[in-house]
């Protein structure tokens, strides 16, 4: 299992525009067929940027779902919110090789 994490900044000006847009665009990237499921997480830090950070953490089931992803769709979807948010927001990506799953047991 692996995961492929994007941790956004997103600017106060726009943040209840991006939230919006993000939940269709989250849409958007697991009806590429990649990815199983998504998460979207609010990162509960201080940041020294201001605004306020989010991640959302997509699960594949192979390291190759991720590759295709890159070279099929990503281009195309990334670009959509660099249209609109270009300088509103800085992010990167973080790929993520899942070892082993702990749960409680209580």
């Amino acid at each position: 299992m692996y995961i492929y994490n994007i941790t956004i900044n997103i600017d106060e000006s726009v943040h209840k525009e991006w939230l919006s847009w993000m939940h269709t665009h989250i849409i958007k990237v697991l009806d590429t067929g990649r990815f199983l499921s998504a998460k979207f997480t609010e990162v509960l830090v201080e940041e020294d940027l201001g605004g306020k950070t989010y991640s959302i953490q997509y699960t594949a089931n192979t390291r190759s779902d991720i590759d295709d992803y890159y070279q099929f769709d990503a281009d195309r979807l990334q670009k959509e919110g660099m249209a609109k948010f270009a300088n509103k927001m800085v992010s990167f990506n973080t790929e993520l090789k899942v070892i082993k799953e702990f749960f409680s047991t209580k």
